[in-house]
């Protein structure tokens, strides 16, 4: 009997990789599905200038990605975890809410509709068109079906997709992300997998792209089972740099926009500092000395967590797959969190 490789990889990793194979095209086709929804969304945001955006783990990164895609367009943007929510709410009164699960069952989804009922101009994101959520109130139902793997990764695109959906109808141009959905970087990541490897924690960190900073941080503490976490790039500055040397790993995200030389100077004071950097940079600038720079073609706005996102999260598989026999496999949670 022959064994072939494939029998021998983590049935986790190859889950996640069947979902990152076909992440791109079932993003465009949501993008496309998600017209009519998105106008109805885009119609109501007009309507009160506020939005505010609700959800758990990826979702939540999701919402934190986009915050500024809706303030470029005059959107008063925010996003909150949905358990603050839920014991710290903000008054709804005024504002367009969209709530984000990508299963559409997670504890405080459930919660929340039970205490707080449907509020006026309240709609959803979600992978299952039959959840508790897309039953509620009006979605934005991806296309493909619910993500069976672990990590968040076909999740996280499609749900950036469905948001340009959105975007668009606001008037932001969405060629350009199109274009990179169409054609993505297929820039190797080994080297900056392997600058990490005696790491004991990482670090991500961001301006405009803080969002997928964060999304990428929980997918590798999630798969690697060490302690990563995000830290925006100005909180980063004021006193975490103590935290610095050798042993605690930074993982940076460039993009071509106003804060571009903040991103680049925080590499450089990082790698001063005495940690191993690495920096995925789609700014269209110079490399930072002393780091190991993922470069990929210059983008900005929704384009570049396009950009930024597949490579991030090659990345994250390296990275994880070097520490943990069984990556992709749970030990202490699961893909939908029924417990609060």
């Amino acid at each position: 009997m022959t064994v072939t490789v494939q029998n021998l990889r983590p049935a986790g990793l190859v889950a996640i990789e069947h979902e990152m194979a076909r992440q791109n095209a079932d993003s465009l086709a949501s993008y496309e599905a998600a017209k009519p929804v998105a106008h109805r969304i885009a119609e109501a945001l007009r309507a009160t200038g506020r939005l505010l955006l609700l959800g758990m783990g990826g979702s939540h990164a999701v919402g934190r990605a986009v915050e500024p895609l809706y303030r470029d367009l005059g959107i008063d943007a925010v996003a909150v975890p949905l358990s603050e929510q839920l014991g710290q709410p903000l008054q709804l009164s005024g504002r367009t809410v969209l709530v984000t699960s990508q299963s559409g069952e997670s504890a405080e989804v459930l919660r929340w509709f039970a205490e707080a009922g449907v509020p006026e101009n309240t709609f959803g994101l979600t992978l299952d068109g039959n959840s508790t959520l897309a039953r509620t109130v009006p979605c934005l139902v991806g296309v493909g079906g619910e993500e069976k793997a672990f990590a968040a990764t076909r999740s996280l695109t499609i749900s950036f997709a469905l948001h340009l959906a959105v975007l668009a109808e606001l008037g932001a141009d969405p060629t350009q992300a199109l274009e990179v959905l169409k054609n993505p970087s297929a820039v190797s990541v080994a080297a900056a997998a392997a600058s990490l490897a005696n790491v004991s924690a990482i670090v991500t960190s961001g301006r405009r792209a803080q969002g997928v900073a964060e999304a990428i941080a929980l997918g590798l503490t999630e798969l690697s089972r060490v302690p990563c976490f995000s830290l925006e790039g100005g909180q980063l500055r004021h006193g975490p740099m103590e935290m610095l040397g050798q042993n605690v790993g930074v993982v940076l995200f460039r993009a071509a926009d106003a804060t571009s030389e903040l991103v680049a100077r925080m590499a450089a004071s990082a790698a001063q500092a005495g940690s191993p950097v690495v920096v995925f940079d789609a700014s269209g600038e110079a490399p930072v000395a002393g780091t190991e720079t993922v470069k990929i073609d210059a983008a900005s706005g929704a384009a570049a967590i396009f950009a930024l996102l597949p490579a991030a999260q090659r990345f994250m598989l390296a990275f994880a797959s070097a520490r943990v026999a069984d990556v992709g496999t749970p030990v202490r949670s699961s893909k939908i969190t029924k417990v609060e």
